[in-house]
């Protein structure tokens, strides 16, 4: 993938994680990923329509994960979409968690662990500093 590709989807993004939505600058010490929707093991490609900014945290957890299990029913659930879903639709943030509105949500929230301790705490000390 060249860089003209890289930089147009940091771009679309924002220079925010499509998932989580921390913002690159939130995290200097770590260059935000980009990450194929659908993992070329099961068949994706390298098209903006397949390309998402992540955080290297919500990348590693979402790794070549398609779907996961939706904590509140158990059902097997697809994972967010940056290119096919609308992030209000499946997320809102609650204070400072990323609270899952959907299945597809919670299953994300989930799976991307977005939860953990260090991001819970980064995002608390965003809040007091007013960036959050």
């Amino acid at each position: 993938m060249d860089a003209s590709v890289r930089a147009l989807v940091r771009r679309r993004a924002g220079n925010r994680c499509e998932y989580c939505l921390l913002k690159q600058e939130d995290l200097p010490f770590s260059t935000f990923q980009i990450e194929h929707i659908v993992p070329r093991k099961h068949g994706g490609n390298d098209e903006l329509a397949n390309l998402a900014l992540a955080c290297d945290r919500c990348n590693s957890h979402k790794g070549a994960n398609l779907t996961g299990v939706d904590p509140e029913t158990g059902d097997i659930t697809g994972l967010f979409n940056p290119r096919q879903h609308s992030w209000e639709e499946h997320f809102q943030i609650a204070d400072i968690m990323v609270v899952g509105l959907t299945a597809v949500g919670r299953t994300t929230v989930f799976v991307l662990n977005m939860n953990e301790e260090r991001r819970v705490r980064l995002r608390a000390v965003l809040k007091r500093e007013g960036s959050f």
